[in-house]
């Protein structure tokens, strides 16, 4: 049966791949079903693209030992998928007395989780490290870093997919049936695939894969935080992640400075409980609000600075009367063998994910054998990076090479048509201005596409085919156009 696997995965975000890339070093036949037309669109291409330490969660619990094993070894997989990343460290600022009781019990718990360097600093330091941030006191923890995290998640699958993995997407699961030798699983297309392994990382929705399977204990509240993000030309002003120091009950971390790899600054999230999990809307007094908890942080932004707002949701297993966290369920059901089951993986899921990728590889070896491949291809290839970040002379040698690396497309983030070219002729065949956009940053700079958008969709009408109306911006029904008009 051609949709027939040893393990199905559901989900194509951080986690997923992460497992996905993961199992794909055995002699296994792996799937992978996305509802979305692209890997990586609903969380894991919405948050800051943070790094945590391991200095926020109680000792002995899944996300303090995830966090702690996950941030070593993502350095590593970074290397060998050519995924930016930095370790820059971070402040947590304490406005006042109370703050500083809690940065000294953060520090304790983070020494005992293993974190290394934790540090606890005065103003003169504070603003050795990072100039004109306000506060008081800080805790300065080195290990923390950034990443992008869609650039991950894109990387992951990418890899995955050279190792023998394939990739369903558009297909949302609409129904589960247990089977004698696993699962049957249906799809809103009409598909049906049948596994021996099935695995449940489809963040958001994770209840509703449970509730298929007549799990009722589970229940996903969809959390969201906003963001702002600077302009580049800020780029440098931020040498350090900027935290405030985390108040009780709160649903987040607080809105935070946060560095990006590609050079701008994000601040954010906000944190308000919404009804669906689709729910990705940006609110006029949300961005007031994160423009004014920003610049209490740093006050030299200005209001010119901001160029874009975007919202991403976390899938919270406390209900808003609760708020907080709560445990990461990972688990191997023994009452529904064959189901690895991942509820609640929200912050600091991207950190954790490569190493909740090897828990559940341990929790797949209890079913199926895990005999490795002779030739895992670890690093990933065809992917040059960034044009605009090469030597000037490797520049001049991919432009004699290829022309198409001499004409550039967008203006703001200087990406040329070759890049746009590779990002539309993606491994996974995805066609969404989305999906280009999340693989050359096109579209991210100031403008926000407003200079390369008419020039992208002529390079996808004219070199592949594309009829307008049938151009989508990242989900089946995103329409950007209706046709064409004289």
């Amino acid at each position: 049966m051609a949709n027939a696997y040893d393990i199905l995965i559901i989900g194509a975000g951080v986690v997923g791949n992460a497992i996905s890339r993961e199992l794909s070093r055995y002699r296994l036949n792996v799937g992978v079903l996305e509802k979305e037309l692209d890997v990586s669109m609903g969380t894991s291409s919405r948050n800051s693209g943070v790094l945590h330490s391991g200095i926020h969660y109680k000792p002995g619990t899944l996300r303090a030992k995830l966090n702690v094993q996950g941030n070593e070894l993502m350095k590593g997989l970074c290397r060998d998928l050519k995924v930016k990343i930095e370790y820059l460290g971070k402040l947590t600022v304490a406005q006042d007395p109370v703050d500083i009781e809690t940065l000294e019990a953060l520090k304790a718990q983070g020494e005992t989780n293993g974190v290394p360097g934790l540090e606890m600093i005065d103003v003169a330091k504070m603003q050795q490290i990072q100039p004109g941030v306000g506060g008081i006191r800080a805790l300065h923890s080195p290990t923390t870093g950034i990443i992008c995290p869609y650039g991950l998640t894109i990387a992951l699958a990418d890899n995955a997919r050279e190792n023998g993995v394939n990739f369903h997407l558009g297909s949302e699961v609409t129904g589960i049936l247990k089977t004698e030798n696993g699962f049957q699983v249906k799809t809103a297309g009409g598909d049906s695939f049948e596994t021996k392994v099935l695995i449940n990382a489809a963040g958001l929705y994770s209840d509703a894969i449970c509730r298929m399977l007549g799990l009722t204990e589970y229940a996903i509240y969809p959390c969201r935080g906003e963001y702002l993000i600077l302009d580049k030309r800020l780029n440098g002003i931020l040498s350090v992640l900027v935290y405030p120091a985390p108040r009780k009950g709160g649903a987040g971390l607080g809105i935070h400075l946060t560095n990006t790899v590609d050079g701008n600054i994000l601040i954010g999230p906000s944190n308000e409980y919404v009804d669906y999990a689709d729910d990705y809307a940006c609110t006029a007094d949300i961005i007031d609000q994160l423009k004014k908890e920003g610049q209490a942080l740093l006050p030299t932004i200005s209001t010119s600075d901001f160029i874009r707002g975007f919202s991403g949701l976390r899938p919270k297993q406390t209900p808003p009367e609760v708020k907080g966290f709560k445990e990461f369920v990972i688990e191997n059901r023994k009452d529904i063998p064959g189901f690895i089951n991942l509820v609640g993986i929200e912050s600091p899921g991207l950190t954790c994910s490569p190493a909740i990728a090897l828990m559940v590889r341990d929790m797949v070896g209890e079913t199926l054998p895990l005999a490795e491949k002779a030739h895992f291809m670890a690093e990933r290839s065809g992917f040059p990076g960034s044009f605009h970040d090469l030597p000037e002379e490797e520049k001049a040698d991919l432009v004699a090479r290829d022309p198409d690396y001499g004409e550039i497309v967008c203006r703001c983030e200087q990406i040329t048509k070759r890049e746009i070219l590779d990002a539309i002729e993606n491994p996974l065949g995805n066609r969404t201005l989305a999906g280009i956009k999340y693989r050359s940053r096109a579209m991210m700079g100031r403008c926000q596409g407003g200079f390369c958008m008419p020039r992208i969709v002529q390079i996808l009408e004219k070199d592949f085919g594309y009829r307008p109306e049938d151009y989508r911006l990242y989900s089946p029904d995103s329409y950007l156009f209706t046709g064409h008009v004289r």
